[in-house]
C-alpha cells in the first residue's frame, strides 16, 4: 500500500504508507461550526444549553473550533488524512458535520469541495476516517454509504489495494459495525489522551506505544482537550491558544520517534489548526528526509 506523491514536494516514489509520517487533521471540519445551532457535547453542557444557550454557545464554539483553513486550504498544506464525525439534525434532511456545535456546511458539501480538489490533483490520495456519529439512523448510514459511494465512485480504494500505482485517490474508513461493504475499509485506531497538558498527552502516547504498534493504519492524535476541572480555563482561554503554546513540545515528541530506530512507532499524525502553525510543513520536512537528495 503506497501513497505517492501524497505530500507536497516529495518525490512519487516514497515508502508504504505504513512506514509514512501522514499528516492529519483532528476534527477536520470544525472551521465552520454553527453559533445558532444546538450543542451537542459535552453532555454536562449540552443539559444547560436550552436555557443558557446564548452565553454558552460562544464559549463551547471557542474550545470545539479546531480548525481555522478550510477544507482545500487543508489539502493545500499537505493534510491527507481528515477526521470527520458526522451527526444527523431533527429538523434537517441533512447530515452535517460536528465538535461541540453542528457546523454549517453539510457532509455533501464538504465532499463536493473535496471530490473537487482531487479532480485537480489527481495523483494525490487521501484518507477519510468517518466515525463518532450521533443522532443517526440505520437508514442514513444507508443513505450516506451510498452517497459516498456514487460521489467518489472510481476514486474509491478497495480495501487492500496498492492505491497509488492503481490510481485510487480515496480510502474512506466508516466506523460502523452495522455497515458492511468492500470499499469501506474498517475503523482507524486514534490514539486520543482526552488531556489539556501536553505533557500527560505524550506520557499517554509512549504507553500506547509500549503496547505495540495497531495493525494497519493508526493515528497518534497531537490534539488537546478541555479539562473540565479547570472552569476559569475554560472561560477565558481557547482551544488555539493552547494548541499554539503547546506545539513545539509535541512536534519534539514525534521527531524523537522518527529519528529512533523503530519508526513505525508513529504513522498518521494528526493535530489541531493545521495551515495555522508550522505543524504541516515540520512534517513534511521530516519525510524529505526519508526520501533524500
Amino acid at each position: 500500500l503506497t501513497i505517492g506523491a501524497c505530500f507536497m514536494k516529495l518525490p512519487a516514489k516514497t515508502p508504504s504508507l505504513k512506514q509514512t509520517l501522514v499528516l492529519g487533521s483532528h476534527d477536520a471540519m470544525a472551521y465552520s461550526l454553527d453559533m445558532d445551532s444546538s450543542v451537542l457535547e459535552p453532555n454536562n453542557i449540552k443539559a444547560f444549553d436550552s436555557w443558557l444557550s446564548t452565553p454558552i454557545r460562544p464559549i463551547v464554539k471557542k474550545w470545539s473550533t479546531t480548525q481555522e483553513k478550510n477544507i482545500s486550504e487543508q489539502l493545500d498544506a499537505g493534510i491527507r488524512y481528515f477526521d470527520l464525525r458526522v451527526a444527523g439534525k431533527p429538523e434537517s434532511s441533512d447530515l452535517f458535520f460536528y465538535h461541540g456545535l453542528y457546523t454549517t456546511m453539510t457532509v455533501k458539501e464538504g465532499m463536493t469541495e473535496l471530490e473537487k480538489w482531487l479532480g485537480r490533483h489527481t495523483k494525490e490520495v487521501v484518507i477519510l476516517a468517518f466515525s463518532h456519529f450521533k443522532e443517526m439512523s440505520a437508514d442514513q448510514h444507508t443513505d450516506l454509504t451510498n452517497f459516498l459511494k456514487e460521489h467518489f465512485k472510481a476514486k474509491l480504494c478497495p480495501k487492500p489495494q496498492d492505491c497509488w500505482e492503481s490510481g485510487y485517490q480515496v480510502i474512506l474508513s466508516y466506523d460502523n459495525r452495522s455497515v458492511d461493504d468492500p470499499v469501506l475499509w474498517p475503523a482507524i485506531e486514534y490514539w486520543w489522551a482526552d488531556k489539556s497538558d501536553p505533557k500527560e498527552v505524550i506520557s499517554y502516547l509512549n504507553n500506547q506505544k509500549q503496547k505495540g504498534r495497531p495493525v494497519g493504519l493508526f493515528v497518534a492524535g497531537l490534539n488537546l482537550t478541555f479539562d473540565g476541572m479547570d472552569v476559569h480555563l475554560y472561560l477565558t482561554k481557547s482551544l488555539k491558544e493552547k494548541t499554539m503554546t503547546a506545539y513545539p513540545r509535541l512536534l519534539d515528541w514525534v521527531k524523537e520517534q522518527h529519528s529512533g530506530s523503530d519508526k513505525e512507532s508513529v504513522n498518521i499524525i494528526a493535530g489541531d489548526f493545521v495551515g495555522v502553525n508550522s505543524f504541516a510543513q515540520d512534517i513534511i520536512q521530516l519525510n524529505k528526509a526519508d526520501s533524500g537528495p
